[in-house]
């Protein structure tokens, strides 16, 4: 008697596999999750660098190796507007995490 197959949803490909396990890294740190906090939670959709480094208690070269990470992650977009940096969370990266992790007829 061989072991059981397992069943179910489809085996991940190599690389979706390494593109979610960076997403997932991204969001293994505390600040980097509180930055994805703060930038979801704008009236605006979108954060500036220059408010980030107060609410965190972070000074300015951490909280943009915080946000080099995400953005490399593909969980924010960065725009340049002149000396400052604006984020936005990228529409669906989120979602398409929680997918990966929570079986399709599960409520979040």
């Amino acid at each position: 008697m061989g072991c059981a197959t397992a069943t179910g949803g489809e085996l991940l490909s190599v690389p979706r596999a390494g593109v979610l396990a960076t997403r997932f890294k991204a969001l293994a740190d505390p600040n980097r999750l509180r930055i994805l906090s703060i930038v979801s939670g704008s009236s605006a959709a979108e954060t500036c660098v220059c408010d980030l480094s107060a609410p965190l208690g972070l000074g300015q070269p951490t909280v943009s190796h915080h946000l080099k990470i995400l953005v490399e992650a593909g969980l924010l977009n960065r725009e340049k507007r002149g000396v400052w940096a604006y984020y936005s969370l990228v529409p669906g990266a989120l979602e398409a995490l929680a997918a990966t992790i929570l079986p399709a007829d599960a409520t979040p």
